[in-house]
C-alpha cells in the first residue's frame, strides 16, 4: 500500500499511548503532527530513530510540532522503551488490526532474508494544523530522520 498523497485529509485516529492516555488526531488540530511509524520497540534501527526524535524533540515542540511514534507493540513494551531511552513523546499502540498504519499506507508486505511477511514500513507523515497530509517519507533511514523532519518543519511558512 502506498503512502497517502499530500493535501488529503489525514485519517482520524484515537489510540492509547504508553501510559494508557487516549490520543485523538482531532484534539491535535492547530498543531503540526509528526506521526512516525516504526516496526518494533527496542530494536537497533527503531532505537536509533526514536533517540534522534528524542534529541530533536524540544526543537520540534518549539517549531509547533507534536511527535507521535506508532508501532504494533503493546502498551507495556512502549512504556519500557520510553523509560529506557527517556523518550518524552507519546508512543501509540496501533492494535492487532493495524488499522491506523493501514489507513496511512504504512502497513504492508515486507521482505527480510528472503522471507515475506506483513508489517510496518518505517515511514513518517507530517500532518498540518488543518489536519491534512503535508509531507510523507517512505522507507526512511533511522539515524538522522528526526533532523530531517525538523529541517522540513522549520522551512514551513
Amino acid at each position: 500500500m502506498a503512502m497517502l498523497e499530500t493535501g488529503v485529509d489525514a485519517p482520524a485516529f484515537e489510540l492509547t499511548d504508553q501510559q494508557g492516555n487516549l490520543v485523538s488526531l482531532g484534539a491535535l488540530r492547530g498543531k503540526w503532527v509528526v506521526l512516525y511509524f516504526y516496526p518494533r520497540d527496542d530494536t537497533p534501527g527503531c532505537t536509533r530513530e526514536a533517540c534522534n526524535f528524542r534529541d530533536n524533540h524540544a526543537a520540534l515542540v518549539d517549531a509547533g510540532a507534536i511527535v507521535l511514534g506508532l508501532s504494533p507493540d503493546k502498551q507495556s513494551a512502549h512504556a519500557k522503551f520510553a523509560e529506557k531511552y527517556d523518550l518524552r513523546f507519546q508512543l501509540l499502540v496501533d492494535g492487532e488490526d493495524h488499522a491506523t498504519a493501514r489507513a496511512y499506507g504504512a502497513w504492508g508486505l515486507k521482505k527480510n532474508y528472503g522471507k515475506e511477511y506483513e508489517g510496518i514500513t518505517r515511514s513518517t507523515v507530517v500532518i498540518d494544523p488543518e489536519g491534512r497530509i503535508a509531507k510523507t517519507w517512505g522507507r526512511v533511514k533511522p539515524d538522522a530522520h528526526g533532523d530531517e523532519v525538523l529541517a522540513w518543519i522549520r522551512a514551513q511558512p
